[in-house]
């Protein structure tokens, strides 16, 4: 059977390089990239509500069990889905111009930290 099309709310986010970008969460899942094991949140992104193109962000496992064992608790599915988001926005504030090169944006160890004090967390 076929997956039934969702409502998806679309968000628009105005980047730090002119850009409004517009999107929305597309879905989620846990994969393995080689050695590495982690969780890929993937966005739909358009730029000018033509196109629509894939925007993936790997958290990696590693850096939440270390963020983990140092706070003492585990981090929820809300806070590394708000995570992802963080990284989404930083990744439209950084990139120049996302849809000519879209890549993957990766949260690892060495911005995991940074991500997550603009949470509070």
């Amino acid at each position: 059977m076929a997956r039934p099309d969702a409502v998806r709310r679309v968000k628009s986010y105005s980047a730090a390089t002119g850009y409004v970008y517009q999107y929305y969460f597309y879905e989620v899942q846990k994969l393995r990239r080689g050695l590495l094991s982690g969780t890929e949140y993937v966005y739909k992104v358009s730029v000018d509500r033509q196109k629509v193109f894939p925007l993936r962000i790997f958290i990696r496992q590693s850096a939440i069990q270390e963020w983990s064992q140092r706070v003492g608790r585990e981090m929820t599915g809300t806070e590394e889905y708000a995570v992802a988001k963080m990284r989404l926005f930083q990744g439209f504030d950084e990139i120049e111009d996302v849809a000519a090169t879209p890549a993957e944006l990766v949260v690892d160890e060495s911005n995991l930290e940074s991500l997550l004090s603009q949470l509070d967390l």
